[in-house]
């Protein structure tokens, strides 16, 4: 069997940021060579697609400064230390849109871009939704907006959803819908 995996020879941090870090590693390759690896460092996050009783999808539009426009979005955020991600989809859940749910369900778990970053995204779907209030973060711009799932999902066909973590979550809730989960 082929060998894969990388040795880490050595580690430099670049930068420490708020949202993330970057570091170079030096590695050994499978082959004996040594190559270096840009590493972007991340705590992890959380998105969910909060679903209310009429089948519709509370999405977030907002500006998103890397890529120089308004995204629609679901709703999504960084894990603080130490923080479980069902506390966190909890918390980002009613900052962003001012909901509770009564019921939350874990779809996946994915990395979202592991060619450069070590960012794990937990995906989760909230029902059951009762209002108690947005509460966004001071420096958080955004409007919410009521989208049928259906219509949410022809979207991204239409290339009016580009956002990965979006994307995925609201296929795997409409995948699910079709397997009758």
């Amino acid at each position: 069997m082929m060998k894969l995996t990388e040795k880490t020879i050595s580690s430099q941090m670049l930068h420490r940021g708020k949202v993330v870090s970057l570091r170079i590693d030096s590695v050994e390759l499978p082959n004996g060579k040594i190559a270096a690896r840009e590493v972007v460092e991340h705590s992890g996050a959380v998105a969910v697609v909060p679903i209310d009783n009429n089948g519709e999808v509370l999405m977030v539009r907002q500006y998103r400064h890397p890529v120089g426009k308004i995204l629609l979005e679901i709703p999504a955020g960084k894990l603080d230390p130490g923080e479980a991600p069902d506390d966190c989809v909890r918390r980002e859940l009613l900052e962003e849109t001012g909901m509770v749910a009564g019921k939350l369900s874990k779809l996946f778990s994915c990395y979202s871009t592991p060619g450069f970053s070590n960012e794990i995204l937990h995906v989760y779907l909230a029902e059951n939704l009762t209002y108690q209030g947005q509460q966004l973060d001071k420096d958080e711009f955004l409007k919410v907006e009521k989208v049928p799932l259906s219509k949410a999902v022809e979207m991204i066909s239409a290339g009016e959803i580009e956002d990965a973590k979006t994307i995925a979550g609201l296929l795997a809730v409409k995948t699910r819908e079709r397997s009758g989960d």
